[in-house]
């Protein structure tokens, strides 16, 4: 190898050692930094791992972000932030846990003599409990339903007889069961996990679908939907009726109007009589007069019949005119009387 091959090798070597030495005390200075959950709606002590209290530790500093929260210093509680305090193992307090109390956490520690012993950072992190979970079922389509009303980041975990089946990072998991497991000719116990990083539930079901069971559905439903269609078919009739009796109704008030309009118009237009269209011959068109107006003379003998004959048309007048007749408010005034000639069979017999 020449010498300025060596001279290269060398200094890089150099360059290596210096920089992994460089990030080591990068990384040797960072405090420590910790993940710790802590359940929402309830009081959490976030304590220091690896610490034990004893008569040389002065001053505790607890500090959230940069903000000062508690100080413990010689045993007395100095500064407290409300829902903030110090135990005497030097544990941060915090009741009642909300969401905006999700941040970074600092705890600081002095000797007696003045030195710093520890200082190390926390991360909180705050979850909503899972809860309890809810199981569903159907035996005819093979499938079984898992779900929780409330939990933060919830993962959810179905078992058949031990064996998993399905897991998912959701509030809600569903599964149909293969042919090959799914059995009717006995129980099945099935079980749900829900579990977050505060809280865990369990649910377990025994689900047995046996032929009767199907039996029992399949009559249940068979009468339900038979109710159903007897109402239905019930309403129908009564809907159908119902519109009969209407247009019944309606036709006959249709009816009575146009039986009052064909009267009326019949009364409108009934024909007058004229004079001049009398009858020619009164005495056949004519009924007699009644016996009571008959001109009758005491103790004479009737006139022979060919006298009746010629004056019997004499005695009836033709009946006066509609003008006339409203015009006159008494009796009918006479009117001249006219001789007919008389019939050819009046001539014979005379």
């Amino acid at each position: 190898m020449s010498l300025s091959c060596q001279i290269l090798a060398s200094f890089l070597l150099i360059f290596i050692a210096s920089t992994k030495g460089t990030v080591l005390l990068f990384i040797g200075a960072a405090p420590e930094n910790n993940v710790v959950w802590g359940t929402l709606g309830q009081d959490f002590n976030l304590n220091i791992t690896g610490f034990q209290m004893n008569d040389n530790i002065n001053d505790i500093r607890w500090e959230k972000g940069k903000i000062k929260v508690a100080r413990l210093k010689m045993g007395q509680l100095k500064e407290t932030g409300g829902r903030y305090n110090v135990s005497t193992n030097g544990a941060l307090k915090i009741k009642h846990l909300k969401i905006e109390d999700s941040d970074s956490y600092r705890v600081v520690i002095y000797a007696t003599n003045g030195k710093n012993i520890l200082d190390k950072t926390f991360q909180l992190k705050i979850q909503e409990e899972v809860s309890l979970p809810v199981m569903f079922w159907s035996c005819t389509s093979r499938n079984v339903t898992c779900e929780i009303r409330s939990g933060t980041d919830p993962e959810l975990m179905l078992y058949l007889d031990n064996t998993v089946l399905d897991n998912a990072a959701s509030k809600t998991i569903s599964r149909t069961i293969a042919r090959n497991k799914w059995t009717t000719k006995r129980s099945m116990s099935f079980n749900c996990t829900a579990k977050n990083r505060v809280s865990k539930q369990n649910r377990g079901v025994t689900i047995n679908c046996s032929e009767k069971g199907l039996d029992l559905y399949l009559i249940v439903g068979i009468c339900g939907g038979g109710i159903i269609f007897i109402i239905f078919m019930t309403l129908l009739i009564f809907y159908i009726n119902k519109r009969k009796k209407q247009n019944s109704r309606r036709n006959d008030e249709e009816l009575e109007i146009r039986t009052r309009r064909v009267t009326t118009k019949e009364r409108r237009q009934k024909p007058r009589q004229v004079p001049g269209s009398a009858p020619q011959n009164p005495a056949v068109s004519q009924p007699p007069p009644p016996p009571s107006h008959r001109p009758q003379v005491p103790c004479h003998r009737p006139p022979p019949p060919s006298h009746r004959v010629q004056h019997h048309p004499q005695k009836k007048a033709p009946p006066p005119s509609a003008t006339k007749v409203h015009q006159q408010k008494g009796p009918p005034l006479p009117r001249p009387r006219v001789q007919p000639k008389p019939p050819h069979g009046a001539t014979e017999n005379s």
